[in-house]
């Protein structure tokens, strides 16, 4: 988010403000909110406190109600959307920490058996017999930087 962009999240608005912008009676908004179709934050003397994305849900609870939807209906609606947001949220900041990762670890260590059962780290781009295990191993812990000669080649 840039500094000029205001947070769609952050709870800045008045109840009158948010009723105003959502097109609705301050009174229709404190129903909701009883409701719980529509929770705004509080302040410390408890004034209802409503973000952009309020009024956003505000505009869509009108628009359905309009339609014909139930509240109970519209209250489903809305608490999957937000679940969605959230998985939304979530897959991106994993996806985020996995590009990370791998720019942080390029390539994955591959460790072969040795015959009485050691632990062989190979070289990049080295070949092992076919009668050896390969295991894919990628550590859980950053490593430091690995020498260029593999275990048991000293």
């Amino acid at each position: 988010m840039h500094e000029d962009e205001i947070d769609d999240e952050a709870p800045i608005l008045a109840i009158a403000a948010a009723a105003e912008l959502a097109g609705m009676h301050p009174q229709t908004l404190r129903q909701y909110d009883r409701l719980g179709l529509v929770v705004p934050a509080r302040t410390p003397g408890g004034s209802r406190r409503y973000s952009l994305r309020h009024v956003e849900q505000l505009r869509e609870i009108a628009r359905l109600s309009g339609e014909g939807m139930s509240l109970p209906g519209i209250a489903r609606i809305l608490e999957l959307e937000n679940r969605v947001r959230e998985l939304h949220t979530r897959v991106r900041d994993l996806e985020a920490r996995v590009e990370a990762e791998l720019a942080n670890r390029p390539g994955a260590r591959v460790f072969a058996a040795g015959p009485g059962g050691s632990v062989i780290t190979l070289r990049h781009g080295r070949r092992v017999r076919r009668a050896t295990e390969i295991v894919l191993w990628r550590p859980r812990h950053a490593l430091p930087p690995a020498s260029d000669t593999p275990a048991g080649d000293d």
